[in-house]
Parts: C-alpha cells; sequence; structure tokens
C-alpha cells in the first residue's frame, strides 16, 4: 500500500480551490465569504472524489496489466482511463456549479475545467505510478536479500553435512571393512559415496532441482545408510507418474531422511519405514515412530530452514504432522 496521507492532505484541498479559479468557473466578486466558502469545498470535495476513485481505478488496472511485459502500454491505459474518469466527473461537477450558481454559461471556462482536470489527474497518475515501481523494487530488493540469507543458510547447512565428521568417520570405518570383508560392495559403496559429494557440490547453491535428480541422490544415500546400519531400514516411493515437473529445493529430502534417523530407534526386528508419497499437492516423507531412549541433540537448523525456503520460492510452508505412530513432512509442490 502506497503512503499517499500527505499528498492527499496537500494537494486536494490546493487542486480544489485552484483549479475553479484558474480556469474562470467561479467570478468571486458574485459572492459572500460564506458562498465563497461552499463553493470552494464543492470543488475540494470533487477533487477528493476525483482523486479517491482514480487512485482506485490505478490500483486495479495495475494488477491488470501485471503480466504485460510493455510498461508503457499500461501507463498509458492507466492514463486513458483515470483521465476518462477525472473529465466525467469534472464536467459534472461543472455542469452542476454553472447551473445553480450565479455564474453564466461559457462553453470556454467548462472546458478549461476539464481540460485541467484531465492534466491533474495524469500528473498524479505518473507520481503514483513512480510511488508504486519504488515500492516494489522495495519490495523485491527485500525479498531477494531474505532469499540470499537462506540460500547461505542453506549452502551452510548443505555444507555442514558434506563435512559432517561423524558421516566421514562412518563412511570410512564401513568402506574400510568392506574392503576387507567384501571388495566388490567396497567398490560400489565407494562410488555412491562419490555420487553423493558430487551431487553436494553441484546443487548446493540452486534453489530449486527436479525432484528425478533429488530421487537418485537419495537413492545414493540411502545405500549408504542401509550398509551404515545393517538394513534396518526401509525406503518406499509412491510418486505415481506426474512427478517429472516437480521441482525441490536441493537436500529437502536428505534433511528428512537424515532427521528421521537421527530421532528414531530401530533394529533388526523393529526398523525405521519411511515413505516418500506424492498426492496431488504435496510431496509427504513419513516414518513411524520410536524415539530414542535418550535425549537427542537438535538445533533445528535443517527444518527451519527448508520452512523458510518454501516460503521465499513459492509462499507456502511445509507441513509437519506428529502423531504416536508416524511423523509426517509435507512438501508443498513447485512445478
Amino acid at each position: 500500500m502506497i503512503k499517499d496521507a500527505h499528498l492527499r492532505i496537500v494537494f486536494i484541498p490546493l487542486l480544489g480551490i485552484s483549479l475553479p479559479f484558474i480556469s474562470g468557473l467561479i467570478s468571486y466578486e458574485l459572492y459572500t465569504i460564506a458562498q465563497l466558502l461552499f463553493a470552494n469545498l464543492f470543488f475540494i470535495l470533487t477533487s477528493w472524489t476525483i482523486w479517491t476513485g482514480s487512485n482506485w481505478t490505478h490500483g486495479k488496472l495495475r494488477a491488470l496489466f501485471a503480466v504485460y511485459s510493455n510498461p508503457f502500454q499500461k501507463i498509458a491505459m492507466v492514463c486513458f482511463a483515470e483521465g476518462l474518469y477525472g473529465a466525467c466527473i469534472g464536467g459534472i461537477s461543472a455542469f452542476v456549479w454553472l447551473r445553480f450558481s450565479k455564474e453564466t454559461f461559457q462553453w470556454n471556462a467548462f472546458g478549461k475545467f476539464i481540460t485541467l482536470c484531465i492534466l491533474a489527474v495524469i500528473v498524479f497518475t505518473l507520481v503514483y505510478e513512480i510511488l508504486f515501481l519504488s515500492k516494489e523494487r522495495e519490495l523485491d530488493t527485500k525479498i531477494v536479500k531474505q532469499l540470499d540469507q537462506e540460500r547461505s543458510q542453506a549452502e551452510l547447512q548443505a555444507l555442514t553435512n558434506e563435512m559432517d565428521p561423524h558421516f566421514i568417520f562412518n563412511s570410512l570405518n564401513t568402506l574400510n571393512y568392506l574392503i576387507l570383508n567384501n571388495p566388490k560392495e567396497a567398490h560400489r559403496f565407494n562410488n555412491k559415496l562419490a555420487q553423493v559429494y558430487k551431487y553436494f557440490l553441484i546443487n548446493r547453491t540452486k534453489e530449486l532441482i527436479s525432484l528425478r535428480d533429488e530421487l537418485e541422490f537419495i537413492e545414493s544415500y540411502y545405500f549408504l545408510l542401509q550398509i551404515r546400519h545393517d538394513n534396518k531400514l526401509s525406503l518406499v516411493s509412491d510418486l505415481g507418474e506426474n512427478y517429472s515437473t516437480v521441482m525441490i529445493p536441493p537436500c529437502a529430502l536428505q534433511i528428512l531422511l537424515e532427521n528421521a534417523i537421527k530421532h528414531n530407534e530401530f533394529t533388526d526386528a523393529s526398523p525405521l519405514h519411511i515413505k516418500i508419497i506424492m498426492n496431488g499437492q504435496y510431496l509427504k516423507v513419513s516414518n513411524n515412530v520410536k524415539p530414542k531412549p535418550y535425549s537427542v541433540t537438535s538445533t533445528g537448523i535443517g527444518l527451519k530452514n527448508l520452512s523458510s525456503r518454501y516460503k521465499i520460492i513459492c509462499q507456502k510452508d511445509i507441513v509437519i504432522e506428529n502423531t504416536r505412530e508416524n511423523y509426517t513432512v509435507k512438501l508443498p509442490l513447485i512445478r
């Protein structure tokens, strides 16, 4: 919303008093002070009506022409519509005044007043357009700055995951064990580990990637988790056939998988079941709940960052549903 209180306070009375005087609609010598006060109030009301109606029209027309790439066409159409409105209201007001006042009807004064109304409307339409554009630029700058901050946090989070000493330590220990006992599996483990780090390096600075690419990354990441946790995990995907156009913030699914593993206890007899399901509005990631018997240290940065990124990118937030049996995070679909 444009803060135009000062413009209104100053220019509505000024235009209401000056335009009739300049155009010759009011012959001051014919009226008493009280009558002149009434005449000025009448034309100030006319000025307020034109100003308010033009301002409302401007806001509505700008929304209609927001998709157009040519700003000159938008401004021309807005000026034409508001100028026509100003001419109509000014003409009606001038006609009423000439009809009931002591003035003699003169086409010259009548036409001059309407012309001045149109010029004033066009001038202030351009002023308002400048104010609108300045406000939009300020808002865009704010959004870009916030997005840069969130992206920096996302990069930091991805880098933290990438350089997590526990992840590296466990992966190297697992690799060392496999080299001695299962060289073929060690080779596959090493390839998957390389793919995971390659994904981090390539995509950590991007805002969005395709869901297909994220799933390919999750396949490699899940393989590493399976080896590390002795197949105590299960991952099921049910995405249907329409997920090829879906986009997702990088590492979104990885954050949710890591969150599920971090906060739950699982064994051979009671494995951790993770499901990735897509419906018409959300990509849902859920897992069965079995909290660890001890307190888990968590900063909560991952989910907060994921929520912030969705709010900025698509103006929607993630939805968290936590019951005794299942923990579900619903990610809004971005196509």
